[in-house]
Formats: C-alpha cells, sequence, structure tokens
C-alpha cells in the first residue's frame, strides 16, 4: 500500500511538474512571485535614469518631525505595510518616516504613479515639436499598429481608447500578468485592437500608457536631426532628473535585457525624488526660474477630461486627465500620481504642500473611484500641516 501511494504522488507530481513547465514563461514567472511588490526593484533587468550632477534637496522645518503620530494612525500606516511617509510644504519637510528598514535612498516600484511620469513626458515632447498635436493619430507614429488610424494620442492620455486590453491583477493569464512578467511587451501591445468607439468613455487600461510609450520614443526618433533612438529612460533623465536635480539614479525596469521599458508602471525611485516631481507640478511646470514643460500642457493635464463618460457610467468624467487622477477631498480637487500596493503622491497647491506614501498594499475597499486609505492618509497629512 505504501509503494502504491509513493507511486501515485510521484506519478502526480511528474505530471504537475511537466504541467508547469509546458506553461509560458509569464506565467511559471507568476506563479513563483505570485502578485508585484515594491521590492520587485532588482527582478527585472532596468535602464538606468541618470540623476543630476549637482542635487537640489528640499530642506527640513523647524517643525521637521515634531508631530508625534498617534497609535491609532501609527497602526494605520502599518496595517497596510508603510515603507515611507513624507510631508513637504513651502519646500520644507515637516514629516519624514521610513519602516521596514527602508531609508531616504532606497528605491522602489512606484507601479502605476509611473504612468504620471510618462504623461509629463509626452507634454514635454509635445512642446518641443516631437509631437505636433495631441489629436496626432498614432498611425502618424507607429504606422505597423493596426488600428493606429482610429486612435489619437489624446485617447492613450485619457485612458479612452478602447482598446481590448483587461486591467487584472489576480489572472495568471490577464494581458496585464503578461505584460509585468513576459519578455516581449511591445509584441502584446501591437497585437492589441480597438473593440469600442474610441474617445467616448474613460477606462482604466494598462495598455494605454504603454502603447503611448511606443508613440513618444517613435516620435522622438522621427525628429530627431541626427535619428538618434533614445529611449524613455534617456528621455526622462534628460527632461526630468537632471533638470529637476533629483539626487539619485532611478531605475526603469524592462521586460528584458535589452528590451522595453515597462512604462505603464515600473518606474523605481525614492520618496524625496518622487517629491521633485510633485514640486514641478505644484509651480505649474517651472524649476526655480526655467519652464520645464508649458503651463498649459500641464494645466490641460490636471484637469478632468469631462468631455469623456466616466467608468461608472452615470456622469462626466471628474477624477481624470492626463495620466493623472484627480482627487477630490474636502471640497478641494487637486492632482495625485497612484500606483498598486498604495503608491501615492498627492499634489495639493491650496496648501503647496506636498504627500508621499509609499508601502506594500492598500485598502481593498473603494468608494467610487478611490480606496479608503487614501483620505486616511491626507487626514494624518491635514493634522500635520496645522
Amino acid at each position: 500500500m505504501k509503494k502504491r501511494w509513493i507511486q501515485v504522488s510521484s506519478a502526480l507530481l511528474a505530471l504537475t511538474a511537466l504541467f508547469f513547465l509546458c506553461m509560458p514563461t509569464y506565467v511559471r514567472k507568476a506563479l513563483i512571485h505570485w502578485y508585484p511588490d515594491i521590492t520587485d526593484t532588482y527582478l527585472f533587468p532596468s535602464n538606468a535614469v541618470v540623476k543630476a550632477d549637482s542635487c537640489w534637496d528640499f530642506s527640513l522645518s523647524r517643525r521637521f518631525n515634531t508631530y508625534e503620530m498617534t497609535p491609532e494612525e501609527n497602526a494605520y500606516l502599518k496595517k497596510f505595510g508603510t515603507v515611507a511617509y513624507l510631508v513637504i510644504q513651502q519646500d520644507s519637510v515637516l514629516y519624514e518616516e521610513y519602516r521596514e528598514g527602508w531609508t531616504p535612498q532606497t528605491l522602489s516600484n512606484i507601479f502605476s504613479a509611473t504612468k504620471s511620469i510618462v504623461g509629463l513626458l509626452v507634454g514635454i515632447a509635445h512642446d518641443e515639436g516631437y509631437i505636433e498635436t495631441l489629436d496626432d493619430k498614432v498611425s502618424k507614429y507607429l504606422p505597423e499598429f493596426r488600428d493606429g488610424e482610429k486612435i489619437t494620442i489624446r485617447n492613450l492620455l485619457t485612458m479612452s481608447s478602447g482598446l481590448n486590453w483587461d486591467e487584472a491583477y489576480t489572472s495568471l493569464f490577464s494581458k496585464t500578468t503578461q505584460a509585468y512578467y513576459g519578455e516581449d511587451i511591445r509584441h502584446l501591445i501591437m497585437s492589441l485592437r480597438v473593440e469600442e468607439e474610441p474617445g467616448k468613455r474613460y477606462s482604466y487600461k494598462s495598455g494605454d500608457t504603454q502603447l503611448l510609450s511606443f508613440v513618444l520614443e517613435a516620435a522622438l526618433a522621427k525628429g530627431s536631426q541626427e535619428g538618434e533612438a533614445l529611449t524613455i529612460s534617456d528621455y526622462a533623465a534628460r527632461k526630468l532628473w537632471q533638470p529637476l536635480g533629483v539626487c539619485n539614479d532611478a531605475l526603469w525596469n524592462l521586460d528584458r535585457k535589452g528590451g522595453d521599458e515597462k512604462a505603464y508602471c515600473c518606474f523605481n525611485t525614492t520618496a524625496r525624488d518622487l517629491a521633485h516631481l510633485a514640486r514641478l507640478v505644484i509651480n505649474r511646470g517651472n524649476w526655480n526660474g526655467k519652464q520645464i514643460i508649458s503651463e498649459s500642457y500641464l494645466q490641460e493635464a490636471i484637469t478632468p477630461a469631462t468631455y469623456l463618460v466616466n467608468e461608472f457610467g452615470d456622469g462626466a468624467l471628474d477624477y481624470y486627465g492626463f495620466q493623472i487622477w484627480i482627487m477630490h477631498y474636502r471640497g478641494m480637487q487637486f492632482p495625485a500620481f497612484r500606483g498598486l500596493g498604495g503608491q501615492y503622491v498627492f499634489i495639493i497647491p491650496e496648501k503647496n504642500a506636498i504627500v508621499v506614501r509609499l508601502g506594500h498594499e492598500r485598502s481593498d475597499e473603494y468608494k467610487r473611484e478611490k480606496t479608503i486609505d487614501m483620505d486616511e492618509y491626507l487626514n494624518i497629512a491635514f493634522r500635520i500641516l496645522q
């Protein structure tokens, strides 16, 4: 009996191993790693987004870290695995805390907050003339994309492409899982097709941002007199990281060594360096007297695209612009970057304040378009700002 049980167990184990090996590579990786985490920074190959030669940093407020978290606030930060919490006002750091071994220099994957970086880069390319108009068809830059005549750059910026992308994070066989763990994201994106009329309805799709990044790189190559093939990492370094005096190199994960940046998700940076981008937005695209991105583009980027129907189908879109979320909080409306697991950057012009929260998890409970933890992080920040 024991011998028979061993034979059956061995056979089942062999079949399981065979089944595992026959799965696509990205599925095997997903099973091994199970779920994306901010610690995935070095799980994939990456391109460096090179820091500035001269570092500009925020000063410390005279009230720096004088605020004492209540036991309830501490418990809330711990509940969802917060690793960095940063509150800045008028270029001075009021509160800064790191947990679980994180430091001001620790790189974290900011996941979909990366999309906002892509949106800013598209604006700069538009300002510089690489992109003639936001209503250009995708086909103008990527003629190989079959449905490019149907979609505009504006459709991609506002998540209204109508593409057949499934934004499923827990499905082994979803396009999102394939994009994250796969090794040919360009092939995946080029296989997408339009399934509903573009420019009508907002529907959050990571594929829109990835396609947008390919359009951006093609526009840069097309417009370069030397025919220089800039990657999006190169462009981010030249047009954002270095002009903003960012203090640390960032890493932009690739689908494979020498491959394409996963532009929809996988930018790895620090809490303070991320705050540089927020400061640029607060100052309407101006950085210490130099206009990095036009005020007109940035204003449109942080204004809800109300000409679209929202995802709930019950009215105009009032919470998304050009790859940037629009928060509604205590009667205020302000821009935010958001990523999987609760990577948040809240940009509050009325308070001249920036709030950065990085961590492992976010709440699963939604109130319309936002998870309820977002308001709680803001509640804590506003008590610090008082």
